[in-house]
């Protein structure tokens, strides 16, 4: 089944998605960009109302939206954001000459990372590859530009599916997120991520707007429904098969 991430800007939006069925609790500021950055003060205090309350489900925090150049600052936020007590930290990548290093640089790091894959020009199977290769426990694909469409707009779902399947086959978590709606999850459960982001989704209006319970509930509902199983229907007896033959 796909776990369902929420991204989260307060304790409150927080406990609203823990409340509302969220397996995972994403915190970032969606009116800084794609993965905006909280200031570690409020990442400090949501982690610590979540446990406060006995609840458990893993935290993973963003570090802000930076250039690859800068590797320093990248190591720095990294540190400061995984002393909150989140379970992961993510850290966008994008497709730039410095990826690779900085891949390089956050695997060598204490915390539990997860790179994201920003994908509004397409993925980099090299990069992938060599992301898979540093043993981060998840990775995840996503787009910068929410206003443009969401990822399967960015990004084909044959290209997609070469991601689930070579992240998964390697024992890692992966991740799909990007503008995702309750339409589209059809076509994500098809993919079968282990886990899907969503914010769009769970406000009304725009992803900045505040987290709405009742979509939440509509969209666990949903993803819920996508993935059921198709029940096989049963052959039809033989009575059954006379009475549809007969011309009365």
């Amino acid at each position: 089944m796909i776990r369902l991430l929420v991204s989260v800007r307060s304790v409150e939006e927080a406990l609203v998605a823990a409340r509302g069925g969220a397996d995972f609790i994403d915190l970032k500021e969606p009116g800084q960009g794609a993965l905006g950055g909280l200031p570690v003060a409020t990442i400090r205090a949501i982690v610590a109302a979540l446990r406060a309350r006995g609840i458990e489900v893993p935290v993973s925090a963003t570090i802000g939206d930076l250039p690859m150049s800068e590797r320093l600052e990248i190591a720095r936020r990294v540190a400061a954001v995984a002393a909150c007590g989140v379970t992961y930290v993510k850290v966008g990548i994008t497709r730039e000459p410095e990826a690779r290093p900085v891949l390089d640089d956050l695997a060598a790091l204490g915390p539990a990372i997860v790179p994201v894959f920003v994908a509004d020009g397409g993925l980099d199977d090299a990069l992938v590859d060599h992301a898979i290769a540093l043993g981060f426990p998840g990775l995840m694909a996503d787009t910068a530009d929410k206003h443009a469409g969401c990822l399967f707009d960015r990004v084909s779902v044959l290209a997609l599916s070469r991601f689930v399947t070579r992240v998964r086959g390697s024992g890692a978590m992966v991740g799909l997120a990007g503008a995702l709606r309750n339409k589209h999850l059809p076509r994500l459960a098809g993919l079968a991520p282990d886990f899907a982001g969503f914010r769009s989704a769970v406000c009304i209006g725009e992803r900045d707007a505040a987290l709405d319970a009742r979509c939440l509930a509509d969209l666990r509902d949903a993803l819920r429904a996508a993935q059921a199983p198709i029940a096989p229907r049963s052959a039809p007896s033989s009575s059954e098969r006379i009475r549809a033959s007969s011309p009365l």
